[in-house]
């Protein structure tokens, strides 16, 4: 059985390594520890791939165990304190004159995110950006539907602050919100 549960999961992991990583980043807000959760994810799911269910997700089991790794090990060692959070204006790149509104709405909105309590922006990345339904979301961080729901509406409260601000403060000489139409 060890040669049948191995292979889907080593042919589906490299698909994966970019979602894990995105992840990882989310959890800790640090480059070097994202990419020590997906090497710790890959080692385990490679000794545990005998433990994968064949006709199932290989994204998300590998997401809890990315997700079982961060709380066993990575708060354990207090990684997460704050230390090293990545910088949202060091990681996006300007691309001339056209796209620079939306590089700083995208600076905005990427600090308004990291600065989301933990518990508020690994939900909003498993549902937002990782596409979960609110179910999976909650079995994979462990807590009833309704705490999701929850999450995602007080990081959307949060979020919508953001937006007001935006159209209270269009940019200047760019038109009504930042745009010419023109």
């Amino acid at each position: 059985m060890t040669g049948e549960g191995r292979d889907p999961v080593t042919q589906g992991l490299p698909q994966t390594l970019t979602r894990l990583w995105r992840y990882g980043l989310v959890l800790s807000g640090n480059r070097d520890t994202a990419e020590e959760l997906v090497q710790a994810t890959c080692v385990r799911a490679l000794e545990r791939a005998h433990q994968f269910e064949a006709g199932t997700r290989l994204d998300r089991w590998l997401l809890a165990i990315l997700h079982s790794i961060w709380l066993n090990e990575v708060r354990a060692r207090k990684v997460r304190l704050g230390q090293g959070l990545v910088d949202a204006d060091a990681v996006l790149v300007f691309d001339g004159l056209k796209y620079t509104e939306t590089n700083i709405w995208a600076g905005q909105v990427l600090r308004e995110v990291q600065a989301l309590p933990e518990a508020q922006r690994e939900t909003v990345f498993l549902v937002y950006v990782e596409g979960m339904t609110y179910r999976e979301a909650a079995s994979l961080l462990g807590v009833p539907v309704g705490t999701v729901m929850s999450r995602l509406a007080a990081a959307r409260a949060r979020l919508a602050g953001l937006n007001a601000e935006a159209v209270s403060a269009p940019v200047e000489g760019s038109g009504k919100h930042g745009r010419s139409g023109r």
